[in-house]
């Protein structure tokens, strides 16, 4: 399996892929470089898998044969579909093409049908990482190398746009967005915000922000707009449930702000990790609204902070981030994290030379250098190992179970807290 396809495996999401470009975005910035970010799109990706091209891929690709083949060739052929309405059936049809619709094998064939992609990036100095037929390329440069490594991405695209078209796939140039990611300082070197693309005759302008796996982008990175975004949604279903608050019980309401507003807000929050406070602010807001819904009291009554944490056991936004973080960093040193995430998390005691140091007996990680707190500092491959080592040994004991782990984490944050304030 590819390694950076994040899509149908255990222990990958759209979070990890996101921290993952991130990070390589962040360490990039960090070091002078200006990045430029491509999303390729493909239509109806699932539907144009070519049975014959799927079949010979597995044979020499991956070394299927004999009954094994057959069992593939006969889970491929031969299959039809019709429509059933009122009673009256339109006539069959044979499928030629396509991954069998809600199979359990259709994701994991479409994954091994499109693995070359990463090879053939490779091959052009470019990075991918997708999920699914979703395909994020991107490649680093210094701002005096912007038409080579532009020219470079180019040639990339229009490869993976000709092994598309001869594996009955289709890149849809219409939809395809590119743009330009690095510091402030670099990206006002660049001209007209750095350079498009041409492919097959259609220009791909710079785009001011794209949304890569539900979480919006910006050249420098600040997430600002995607917070704002997230803020958006979530007060307009607050809204909503505040008009019928007094038909429901507080349990009801409860599980409805999970739903549709506290899941929102820490979708991938763990990108957020270093973000200055007029940042993180605005979904403390959102937080603060839907415990008014949740405890049923009014804009301006006292004790809302204290409500927030003790009763309904709610941290605040930075804690949030800082959690689920921590979270990532255990299931990276336990072996429940994408090996692409497991090799940035690197402990100390593993490190030769280092296994005597008083660091590696407390079970901490190798920490990192960077030259920006704003850009570098917040990458994972710098901010985990920091925070995962101001953690108490009670906390990061290897021993603890998964579980364990997330009550004595909970716990700890919430003991940083005015007694008052403090979970019960």
């Amino acid at each position: 399996m590819p390694k950076h396809q994040s899509a149908y495996r255990k222990f990958h999401s759209t979070e990890t892929a996101l921290i993952k470009i991130v990070n390589d975005l962040l360490q990039a910035a960090d070091r002078g470089l200006v990045s430029a970010l491509c999303l390729l799109d493909l239509t109806a990706a699932f539907d144009t898998v070519d049975h014959e091209v799927l079949i010979a891929r597995l044979e020499r690709s991956y070394g299927l044969g004999g009954s094994c083949l057959a069992w593939f060739i006969s889970y491929l052929k031969d299959r039809t579909y019709c429509v059933i309405s009122r009673g009256s059936c339109s006539r069959l049809i044979h499928v030629i093409c396509s991954v069998p619709q809600g199979s359990v094998l259709g994701p994991l064939l479409f994954l091994l049908y499109t693995a070359e992609l990463a090879d053939l990036a490779a091959k052009f100095g470019v990075a991918l990482h997708a999920f699914a037929d979703d395909n994020q390329l991107y490649i680093h440069c210094r701002t005096e190398e912007v038409l080579s490594a532009a020219a470079m991405l180019e040639n990339c695209v229009e490869a993976i746009a000709s092994w598309m078209s001869a594996n009955r796939l289709k890149l849809n140039t219409e939809k395809t967005e590119i743009i330009w990611i690095g510091s402030k300082n670099n990206l006002l070197l660049l001209p007209n915000r750095g350079i498009p693309l041409t492919l097959g005759g259609d220009n791909i302008a710079i785009a001011d922000s794209v949304r890569v796996l539900g979480v919006r982008i910006s050249p420098d990175l600040s997430f600002d707009r995607h917070v704002s975004d997230v803020s958006a949604k979530s007060f307009y279903q607050l809204r909503q449930l505040r008009r019928i608050r007094r038909s429901l019980d507080d349990q009801s309401v409860a599980t409805l702000v999970h739903a549709f507003v506290s899941t929102r807000v820490d979708y991938c929050n763990c990108l957020l990790i270093g973000a200055p406070k007029s940042t993180t602010d605005k979904l403390q807001r959102v937080m603060n609204a839907a415990a008014r819904v949740v405890t049923n009291t009014k804009k301006f009554d006292r004790g809302l902070t204290l409500a927030r944490r003790r009763d309904l056991h709610w941290l605040d936004v930075t804690d949030r981030v800082k959690y689920r973080l921590c979270v990532t960093v255990y299931k990276c040193l336990h072996g429940m994290a994408p090996q692409y995430l497991t090799e940035l998390c690197v402990p100390t005691a593993s490190v030769s030379g280092r296994q005597h140091l008083r660091s590696a007996r407390r079970g901490q990680l190798e920490m990192h250098r960077f030259r920006l707190s704003s850009l570098g500092g917040r990458s994972f491959f710098c901010a985990a190992p920091s925070l995962w080592n101001t953690l108490p040994v009670t906390v990061t004991d290897s021993s603890l179970s998964l579980h364990s782990f997330l009550g004595h984490l909970k716990t700890f944050f919430f003991s940083l807290y005015p007694p008052a304030h403090r979970a019960r």
